[in-house]
């Protein structure tokens, strides 16, 4: 018996002694499996670690964005309108392109290698402390650690307000244990239908479930007529109206230099520039601007006069980014469509803005509608090649080849191995459109940046 306390008792004192640097954490993060492959639905896990760790969530208010499309970029241009405005805000976004800090931003600036491995020690520490009392059966996967290390970072700095990206679905996501005082929910579309159910019913319950009784305020995005039925019953049972019940997109269109006409139901601003290209981010726009009236609800908004919030946040809208989403790098777009939403918003771009050949790099994951996808972009490129993302998920270029078109298909097609294979076949075109996952974008970044 004494002998076991001992050992115990040791085992306590290593995991205090835990202390990574950046390579270390990354390299622990990622032993704990492919986020996808190995996530576990659920909050009992994420809610014990944020408990042991003082939950760091209750120090700020919340944002949390669900949804389909767009919930990346509503994220991308209300960070950079609290940043105009001058509130200190945190960002958690997934995933990440080059970098895992990608995810943890505080004042629209990526934390730093020494901060991300420091909290990533105490994650990790506080976690396996919860596994060797027997408080948890098991460690907390990749998502769950890097949601913890987000929501310490933010408290650690002081940060007004945290706006966190939903990884999948809503109901069991890591980001929903944050019980955040302001929901979104974007457009909500066919994704991941094996793990969020096969009808556009039972996605959207998944990602309403995000609306709980901590929920103060709502914005609702653009909405299929039966995704808005699941949404409003929802609210009915928690009590909660929306804050544009009675959603009206915008009624003019961006010209080719993305200017904007702002018409809302709630105010008119005049015309805007928006930061990120492609129509589809009107509409991101607009629920981002909504969010922002939320926030002003809340008193996060400093101190100032309309005209100056209303140019804080058109500031904003200008100024936002969203790296590899119809992000140009010289020769190449990037845009990480992965369903069959996300491709046709990118064709749509497609048709009116790009009028030269097009060289396709393609590569996608197993659990994605490829034969959608590929009958909306495939055919739009002169040149397709295929290729495989290092990701144990993805397919490879001879599976993706099953899928193209019986017509309109592309004149030429090249199958690659390598993501490396796939950047020197496409060497001598003149427009390379890289898409079809996020992480085929990320890879591709990396090797250009090097």
């Amino acid at each position: 018996m004494q002998k076991s306390k001992r050992r115990f008792a040791a085992c306590r004192q290593l995991l205090k002694n835990i202390q990574m640097n950046f390579c270390e954490a990354e390299d622990y993060l990622y032993s704990l499996g492919n986020e996808v492959e190995t996530m576990k639905l659920g909050l009992e896990n994420i809610t014990a670690l944020l408990a042991a760790l003082g939950s760091p969530h209750r120090k700020y208010l919340k944002v949390q964005v669900a949804g389909t499309n767009g919930k990346g970029s509503v994220c991308a241009f209300l960070n950079s309108i609290c940043h105009e405005a001058g509130i200190l805000a945190g960002m958690y976004t997934s995933p990440h392109l080059v970098s895992i800090r990608e995810r943890v931003k505080i004042d629209g600036r990526d934390i730093s290698e020494e901060e991300f491995a420091r909290i990533a020690s105490r994650v990790r520490r506080t976690a396996e402390s919860l596994v060797s009392t027997k408080e948890l059966d098991r460690l907390p996967t990749f998502f769950e650690h890097v949601t913890a290390i987000a929501l310490v970072a933010f408290a650690e700095a002081g940060v007004e307000a945290a706006i966190l990206e939903t990884g999948l679905g809503g109901r069991y996501d890591a980001t929903t244990a944050a019980q955040a005082e302001i929901a979104a929910i974007t457009r909500i579309d066919l994704d991941h239908q094996e793990y969020l159910g096969n009808t556009i019913e039972e996605i959207a319950a998944e990602k309403a479930a995000i609306i709980t009784r901590e929920t103060q305020d709502l914005i609702i995005g653009c909405q299929p007529r039966p995704v808005m039925k699941i949404i409003r019953d929802r609210c009915r049972d928690f009590g909660i109206v929306p804050i544009n019940d009675g959603y009206e997109p915008w009624r003019i269109f961006p010209d080719k230099d993305n200017l904007v006409k702002v018409l809302l139901t709630l105010q008119a601003f005049p015309e805007i520039r928006l930061g990120l290209n492609g129509r589809h981010q009107i509409e991101n726009a607009q629920t981002a601007i909504q969010i922002a009236e939320a926030l002003l609800l809340h008193g996060i908004f400093p101190d100032m006069e309309r005209e100056e919030l209303e140019a804080r946040i058109i500031e904003g809208l200008k100024k936002a980014r969203h790296p590899g989403r119809l992000e140009y790098v010289g020769r190449y777009l990037l845009d990480g469509a992965h369903n069959v939403a996300g491709a046709n918003a990118l064709a749509v771009y497609l048709d009116e803005f790009v009028d030269t050949p097009i060289t396709i790099i393609f590569g996608a994951m197993k659990d994605k509608d490829l034969k959608g996808i590929a009958e909306v972009l495939w055919p739009r490129s002169d040149r397709l090649i295929l290729t495989r993302p290092s990701n144990s998920r993805s397919m490879t270029a001879k599976e993706l080849s099953e899928f193209v078109p019986k017509t309109g298909k592309p004149s030429s097609i090249v199958l690659t191995d390598s993501v490396e294979e796939a950047l020197e076949a496409a060497d001598s075109a003149k427009m390379v459109l890289v898409t079809g996952s996020l992480y085929l974008v990320g890879e591709v970044k990396k090797l250009l940046n090097n």
